[in-house]
């Protein structure tokens, strides 16, 4: 018996949408970043991008446990000297739901070019609006 590998021209992608309301952060991003690398199929083959694309609707009303609100923090560096931006969870939330969700997200997924090509299947919203209506997306469950 041979193994399967999956060929990237046979590959048949999913449109799915998540709804993040009352989702803990990390628990929606586990599930999320599964669905984006494709381990939820079958056809699963590591070195291709097998995975679904998957939009996450109402990030600004994920919720986070314990006190990662004002301990969690959340670093940038514009590479000057001096230039390093510190922001916690409760400012990430109010002003860049949408980031916040996004590194949770991504920072699950491979740190190298196919990991890059599964990022770009990732479309977070604040609210409940999206504009990928016309690929009919399924809802997707987060328990």
């Amino acid at each position: 018996m041979k193994t399967f590998m999956q060929k990237k021209e046979n590959i048949e992608r999913k449109w799915y949408v998540v709804d993040a309301t009352d989702q803990t952060l990390g628990r929606l991003a586990t599930k999320v970043a599964t669905v984006l690398r494709g381990k939820h199929k079958v056809t699963y083959t590591p070195h291709v991008d097998c995975g679904d694309y998957v939009i996450v609707i109402n990030a600004s009303k994920v919720k986070l446990t314990g006190n990662k609100l004002e301990d969690k923090m959340y670093y940038n560096h514009s590479g000057y000297p001096g230039g390093l931006r510190e922001r916690n969870a409760k400012t990430m939330i109010n002003e860049y739901p949408c980031e916040m969700v996004e590194r949770a997200i991504k920072g699950m997924l491979p740190h190298n070019k196919l990991g890059n090509q599964m990022g770009k299947k990732l479309f977070v919203y604040a609210d409940e609006n999206h504009n990928h209506a016309a690929q009919k997306p399924e809802v997707m469950e987060v328990k």
